[in-house]
């Protein structure tokens, strides 16, 4: 039983029962832990710097912060806290108003020195107008002190540290495509393209025919110009035909070449692609909808290097590298009668098997920011990153038309944006709903998370949580920001800033209530 308070006791403060709470939620963390690499664990719970010049509001600050398993530094002035700050910091948690130096002045000074802090201010009630200023300056957020619980410091901490890691896995990906994870045109770091790119390394000086297998828009054309272009044929032509663009008559004519007179319009002879080609490499796209009489052709040239033009029964051997594309099963067409089977073995002598974009997530970052370079150029303007609310709908999207699907979302964008980066905005409105979790559960959102690495997967449901949480509370309010901030627990301002970060329009909320 707590005592009564006798008549010349004095209350404890606010600050004082922060500090009682920490002090007991403590004693519920188990004494023995295994132990664990001191630079990996401090990287896995994140480093906050903590600055106030009051000794006591530092005390408890750094007493909550190490509960929630923070790695926590503590410093009493602005400049005190610039020695500290390095690239280990994620987060600094500074008061306003302090001597010398302000905490306007350090997020100035340390946004300068690293970019990507995150900087939280601590205002008094009267301040809260100038911390307002400050988050539109760069500032993450801000707390009132005194703070009103434990958990209301961790939430903003842990907002701050997640939005740092999407700014710096951000600025890395733009990072690591201009040192080194392009190959020719394709971009990719996983596994899969890995393989990719070394089977080409392994078959570009071999003179066999090459069989590439994928979805459409998965870059096929791409990898048939960097094994021609690592081959000893480099220097010769590099032929591309898309086999079922063309009727029967005239993809042999393209093919093969035609006789003066050998149809209607034929009004002289003509060299076809295959002895445009040669000493060079010929590249047949959508190999799987060329008609059986026109296999036939082929098989004739890939085996014994001979054509015959259209209308001619004269014989024209060639020298021609033949590389072949598609998106549908040959296997199946060879049992069926729609593929000579001749003709598949002697195309498949190399397989590469490219993987779709869904099934590569960790790549996606990697080629949106490449695309959206491209985009830039071609289009002509200065947009040269995405937020990372972006990237993280672009990675939690399945693609089914793959990278070109992706290509035609980053062009959209570029042509819409406003700035230097693209929002969620400029995206097409199946991604942007789908990234504000509208109509789906918690389990489709676990679903739809489990492919990602622990940490990313860790944010979006946080970020996804929040959204849903701002939503209920807007539909339950009917929308009065003033009652719907009040219960949150947050300044109208905050909450306002808070509803625009994650883009949600409250008259639409409240109407589909």
């Amino acid at each position: 039983m707590t005592p009564h308070l006798t008549s010349g006791a004095r209350a404890p403060s606010r600050l004082e029962r922060l500090e009682a709470t920490c002090a007991s939620r403590a004693t519920e963390v188990p004494v023995s832990e295994p132990a664990a690499d001191p630079a990996t664990e401090a990287e896995s719970r994140g480093r906050v710097l903590v600055v106030d010049d009051d000794p006591a509001m530092l005390k408890a600050t750094r007493a909550i912060l190490v509960r929630e398993g923070y790695d926590v530094l503590v410093a009493e002035s602005g400049e005190a806290a610039l020695n500290l700050l390095d690239d280990a910091v994620d987060v600094i948690l500074t008061d306003i108003q302090m001597p010398v130096m302000t905490g306007l002045e350090l997020l100035q000074r340390a946004r300068a020195r690293c970019s990507t802090v995150e900087v939280v201010l601590m205002t008094a009630f009267g301040t809260v107008p100038m911390a307002v200023r400050a988050v539109r300056d760069g500032a993450h957020d801000f707390l009132t002190k005194p703070f009103e619980s434990i958990d209301q410091v961790s939430a903003v901490v842990r907002r701050a540290l997640a939005h740092r890691r999407l700014v710096r896995r951000n600025r890395e990906l733009e990072r690591s495509l201009e040192i080194r994870d392009q190959y020719q045109e394709m971009v990719g770091r996983s596994a899969q393209m890995r393989d990719v790119f070394e089977l080409v390394e392994s078959v570009a000086y071999s003179t066999s025919s090459v069989l590439i297998q994928g979805e459409s828009g998965t870059g096929k054309e791409l990898v048939a110009r960097a094994v021609h272009e690592r081959s000893p044929r480099r220097n010769k032509a590099f032929i591309v035909i898309n086999c079922s663009a063309l009727t029967e008559t005239l993809l042999e004519s393209e093919l093969f070449g035609h006789m003066k007179g050998a149809f209607t319009g034929a009004t002289a002879n003509t060299k076809g692609l295959f002895e445009a080609a040669h000493g060079g490499t010929i590249f047949l796209d959508e190999i799987g909808d060329v008609p059986p009489s026109t296999q036939v052709k082929l098989l004739r040239v890939i085996q014994q290097g001979e054509i015959k033009k259209v209308g001619s029964n004269e014989v024209t051997r060639v020298d021609v590298r033949t590389i072949a594309a598609t998106n549908v099963d040959l296997v199946d067409a060879t049992r069926t009668g729609r593929f000579r089977e001749d003709l598949y073995y002697r195309l498949n002598v190399i397989s590469i098997t490219l993987p779709p974009l869904r099934e590569r997530v960790d790549d996606v970052p990697l080629v949106a920011h490449h695309l959206l370079r491209r985009a830039a150029r071609k289009i002509g303007k200065s947009v040269t990153s995405f937020e990372p609310e972006v990237l993280a709908a672009f990675q939690t999207y399945r693609w089914p038309g793959t990278v070109r699907e992706l290509e035609n979302v980053i062009e959209r964008a570029v042509v819409l944006a406003r700035g230097d980066q693209v929002g969620l905005r400029e995206l097409p409105a199946h991604l942007r709903e789908q990234r504000l979790g509208r109509n789906a559960s918690m389990h489709d959102d676990v679903a739809d998370f489990g492919h990602l690495a622990f940490g990313v997967a860790k944010d979006l449901a946080v970020q996804s949580f929040e959204r849903r949480y701002l939503m209920s509370l807007l539909q339950r309010t009917n929308g009065n920001i003033s009652q719907a901030s009040r219960e949150a627990g947050l300044d109208r301002s905050n909450f306002k800033r808070v509803l625009k970060k994650y883009d949600l329009d409250v008259k639409e909320l409240t109407e589909s209530e």
